[in-house]
């Protein structure tokens, strides 16, 4: 069992993690300042409000609680975003890790499990994609995260810092027991989105892009499971502190679906139709993002166990509950 200080617990993936690595017996402390995650999803440990910037919060926050290692979700996140605000990703994402790095090291942390993406890789040159694709992002999102990953590989090399950098396909879904699950203000991912527009709490759904080189045009995506992605988190905790090197991984399921495809499961999953849209592609966006998980799965023992299906119907009950309540 370890203490671990999850920095983002409280957003969606970072809250699915804590419900992971509290069911495997560790103690999660989550250091958010909850400027888009939720204090109701902190259910299974501390709460520490504070800013990655504050690096003196930090530094008394480790001071107390002790972590042996970290998991860091903390970003900004959406790429359209960060196309017309680079400065503040950029601040954001590779800055605030900075200034977690530097109070980390400071108490002698040298583990970290980072969140990662695959938008480092950029276009694919081939499918599905490797760790050792190249790395050439089309996006301020995708540089900064590549940014971090290159600071982690130096920490390593220089300082025997060591970190598991997990870059994620397209998380997805919502915890079965409906306890937590997809929450953003905005909401701009395209699961909740169909399902709110199914539920006629929007005027319908707009597909971005029509003519992308895929079997249906409409870009294609491999999405994964968010309980899937906090056991690869949990089991990438327990490679660093039993010893393990440094590493990263691919996180989606090697099957990738489109767009149309995706609202087709929807319809099913939910039973109701609704309308859509057609609109010009969306800067930044590449045709298809498709991870070969090989590595993850022979260095962690990882492997999703949830289909399309199983993510739409959990995301669906967490979307009926909250709007219930």
């Amino acid at each position: 069992m370890a203490t671990v200080l999850v920095v983002g617990g409280a957003g969606y993936i970072g809250a699915h993690c804590c419900l992971d690595l509290a069911g495997k017996g560790h103690v999660p402390v989550v250091y958010d300042n909850l400027s888009s995650g939720h204090e109701t999803f902190v259910q299974w440990g501390p709460l520490e409000i504070g800013d990655l910037h504050d690096r003196d919060r930090l530094r008394d926050v480790i001071a107390r609680h002790r972590p042996e290692a970290i998991i860091h979700f903390a970003a900004l996140s959406e790429v359209g975003v960060s196309l017309l605000d680079p400065l503040a990703f950029y601040d954001n994402n590779v800055g605030g890790t900075i200034s977690l790095l530097s109070a980390a090291t400071e108490a002698g942390i040298d583990k970290l499990v980072f969140s990662s993406t695959c938008a480092t890789y950029g276009v694919p040159e081939t499918s599905p994609m490797a760790e050792d694709h190249r790395q050439a992002p089309i996006n301020p999102y995708g540089h900064g995260k590549l940014m971090v990953e290159t600071i982690l590989a130096d920490l390593d090399r220089l300082r025997g810092f060591r970190s598991a950098v997990l870059r994620y396909f397209n998380a997805a879904g919502a915890d079965e027991d409906g306890r937590i699950g997809e929450w953003h203000e905005p909401e701009t991912h395209a699961i909740p989105i169909a399902i709110e527009a199914a539920m006629g709490r929007r005027a319908g759904f707009t597909v971005n892009g029509t003519d992308y080189d895929t079997r249906d045009g409409t870009c294609v995506r491999d999405f994964v499971h968010v309980m899937d992605l906090a056991d690869a988190h949990t089991r990438a905790l327990e490679h660093l502190l039993g010893g393990g090197a440094s590493a990263a991984v691919n996180l989606g399921t090697g099957t990738g679906t489109s767009l149309n495809e995706l609202l087709a499961v929807v319809r099913a999953v939910s039973g109701r139709d609704f309308p859509v849209s057609f609109g010009p592609r969306r800067a930044g966006d590449a045709p298809s993002l498709v991870a070969d998980n090989r590595k993850a799965r022979a260095l962690l023992g990882w492997a999703p166990g949830r289909s399309l299906e199983d993510i739409v119907a959990s995301a669906w009950r967490w979307h009926s509950g909250r709007n219930a309540g």
